[in-house]
């Protein structure tokens, strides 16, 4: 063991690496280290879904950063192993190839891992889940025209995937069990427009259906529904949502409430080991400190570098407004904060079909915003909602419906 201690951050995606370049944008000299389970270098997981399935050429990840940058920052890299096991009183981690490294500060950055379907268990190698590069160049090697593929779930992974392969020329079914699609954290009125575009585009969509059985073997998959429709699949995708991967802190004995428990500060039940991104649970002082746990490149990359800066001893509460975004076909999905507790909503129409909803608490105040559009029709008034949100304005009603209204005016005026 390297008897040197220093900053150790165990998961080598968006958050992990971003706090390892803000440990050295913070000041810090000392040791740090990033360990990484996959054979690559960190990269970005939101183009998996989008680029890397439809673009024309070969794709290759897109790197947070190439292997020359962490050598000149002083980042040792750590791929192709995991961490087994945390000593927290020696305040050493032992890694999967027998090695240990001793920490002054621990960063658990271990991410979410794809939720499974018990159905799908022996459904064989034709039934796949999306979550890392290489499972993205798996599919794109059976998205070919005609190809059939069946999607299940029908939140942003499912659709984004089913919209890609669609770009491709495969026929696509999504089948989803709840009454309608994006379910989670979407309002209706923006997700009817975005399963009425699919089926524009030729996207079986079904929905509020249950699935009986599914079976496969090295060729194809079938989905059997409880109607008693078989649906042949040359591809099944799995996308029903994600779990946090919280066994090493919880074989630490670390506090664990629907993810790896933190503080305002990203601190867990242990002051010297931090958790961050899409494995752990916070209070979000926006929202009355209701603990929280968010799936999002945003949020990785926030917390990635409110955890270096904590690592140090800084004790920066958690403060960003969650903000979330999907792209498929040519809408761009965008929405600012969390809607949960509004009263009523109102709509902003913004021309070329766009349009963006305002989410009311009861007392006025500003919850989140939800908008939907060709491009980045949306993107500004979003962010100006964002900033509406975190102030914890109460805007005139009147004037977010409003868009002769430029929402700037009511973010000067509080």
């Amino acid at each position: 063991m390297d008897g040197t201690a220093g900053m150790v951050i165990i998961g080598a995606g968006e958050c992990g690496a971003r706090a390892a370049f803000a440990l050295r944008e913070n000041g810090y000299a000392g040791p740090v280290t990033l360990v990484g389970e996959e054979a690559h270098l960190p990269y970005e997981r939101p183009p998996l879904s989008k680029e890397a399935l439809h673009r024309e050429e070969e794709p290759e990840p897109k790197w947070i950063g190439l292997a020359g940058h962490f050598t000149e920052q002083g980042i040792s890299v750590l791929t192709g192993r995991t961490a087994v096991g945390i000593d927290r009183h020696a305040k050493t981690v032992r890694l999967s190839d027998g090695s240990a490294l001793a920490y002054d500060r621990l960063l658990l950055a271990t991410g979410a891992l794809p939720r499974q379907l018990p159905l799908a268990a022996n459904a064989g190698p034709r039934c796949v889940t999306l979550r890392s590069f290489d499972d993205a160049l798996a599919i794109r090697r059976l998205l070919v025209p005609g190809m059939r593929l069946v999607v299940i779930g029908g939140g942003f992974i499912g659709l984004e995937l089913a919209a890609s392969a669609a770009k491709r020329g495969a026929a696509v079914t999504v089948v989803e069990a709840q009454p309608r699609v994006l379910m989670r954290g979407v309002p209706e009125e923006i997700a009817s427009v975005v399963a009425e575009r699919h089926r524009a585009e030729g996207v079986d969509i079904r929905v509020g259906v249950a699935i009986a059985s599914i079976s496969g073997d090295a060729d194809s998959a079938h989905v059997v529904l409880a109607d008693g429709t078989d649906l042949a699949a040359d591809l099944l995708v799995v996308g029903i949502g994600a779990v946090p991967v919280t066994g090493l802190a919880e074989a630490a004995g670390l506090a664990i409430e629907n993810g790896i428990a933190v503080d305002r500060h990203l601190r867990t039940s242990d002051p010297d080991i931090l958790a961050a991104g899409d494995c752990c649970s916070f209070p979000l002082e926006t929202y009355g400190g209701r603990r929280v746990r968010l799936e999002s490149w945003r949020n990785a990359q926030d917390q990635g570098t409110l955890a270096a800066k904590n690592m140090l001893g800084v004790d920066e509460p958690i403060s960003a407004v969650p903000w979330f975004w999907s792209d498929q076909h040519d809408l761009t999905l965008q929405i600012a904060g969390l809607a949960e507790g509004a009263e009523r909503h109102v709509r902003r129409d913004l021309g070329d079909g766009a349009f963006i909803l305002f989410h009311l608490a009861p007392d006025g105040r500003l919850l989140a915003a939800s908008g939907i559009g060709p491009g980045n029709t949306v993107a500004r008034d979003i962010r100006l909602a964002e900033m509406l949100i975190a102030k914890g304005a109460r805007p005139d009603p009147q004037a977010l419906a409003s868009p002769d209204v430029k929402l700037k005016s009511l973010l000067a005026g509080g």
